[in-house]
């Protein structure tokens, strides 16, 4: 950590640092871990011009889902603007391996944070997916919402980027009926919005805690589509999912749906090795 970033942080808290350490693990913002005071903080440094506004949808999301007491997030103690970016400062989570009945309990505790639903899909405010802009217009229905809210974007993105063609991208139309064809009903469901194992952690408690989240009212299979993108969960997580829902696991057709969002956004983010993985879902279902 640099001395104006540590003098800023210094500052805003009124209390000198102990020690300042990197932590490794995310692909998009610098992260420390901080000691002041006899008590450790986790700190994510944001730069660019969308910094702040990242941490603060963040921030705002975390909020949300800690405010339903159903699953635990991390206390937050600081979000500011820096010369540069961002800075948000939240409580420092000691984790570790997850066992079987930890992770029933996940399943279950996610299962109750989907149960609770809006009666439009969307968010009060657009918010992120990665570093990449998440419009969250409020609109009725699922098919539509996740056309034009979800895949149209990413899918424009990444023929502006020349990661697609445009002979590829399906017409918005055909996007529509498609989606409106697969899934099956459900109504707007709190969603984590980028559950993958990165962003849930299992305390020294055997607590489950989500991080990082992307908020929305969405439909529930995305989390669990996006838990079975690289190597899925254990598969007491989603028995005990399962057998607490009130929605039939999704099929095949709409995980494979809702995975199409976030390798676009992968793609968006990280190049042409995700290239086909979009593709083959285009071709089968488009």
């Amino acid at each position: 950590m640099d001395k104006s970033l540590r003098s800023f942080i210094e500052s805003a808290l009124g209390s000198k640092l102990t020690s300042a350490v990197p932590v490794s693990g995310g692909d998009i913002a610098s992260a420390y871990k901080l000691e002041f005071g006899g008590e450790r903080w986790f700190c994510k440094y944001q730069k660019g011009g969308r910094g702040f506004d990242m941490l603060r949808r963040e921030k705002e999301g975390l909020e949300a889902i800690g405010e339903t007491g159903l699953i635990r997030t991390p206390e937050i103690l600081f979000l500011g603007n820096t010369e540069d970016g961002g800075l948000l400062i939240m409580e420092f989570v000691d984790s570790r391996s997850p066992s079987d009945d930890e992770m029933e309990l996940f399943g279950r505790q996610l299962v109750q944070l989907h149960n609770i639903t809006a009666d439009r899909f969307g968010w009060k405010t657009g918010n992120y997916i990665g570093s990449l802009p998440q419009s969250n217009s409020f609109l009725s229905s699922w098919s539509t919402f996740y056309s034009r809210e979800r895949l149209l974007p990413q899918l424009m993105m990444a023929r502006d980027k020349g990661l697609l063609s445009p002979a590829e991208i399906p017409q918005n139309e055909r996007i529509e009926s498609q989606v409106k064809k697969y899934f099956r009903p459900s109504a707007p469901s709190m969603v984590h919005g980028d559950l993958w194992s990165g962003n849930y952690l299992i305390t020294l408690d055997g607590e489950p805690c989500l991080i990082d989240p992307s908020v929305s009212y969405s439909h529930p299979g995305m989390d669990l589509a996006m838990s079975r993108l690289f190597g899925g969960f254990t598969p007491s997580f989603y028995e005990a999912y399962g057998s607490s829902s009130p929605l039939p696991m999704p099929d095949q057709a709409e995980t494979d749906l809702c995975q199409l969002y976030y390798l676009l956004v992968h793609l968006n983010l990280f190049g042409a090795s995700y290239a086909s993985s979009v593709r083959n879902i285009l071709k089968r279902y488009f």
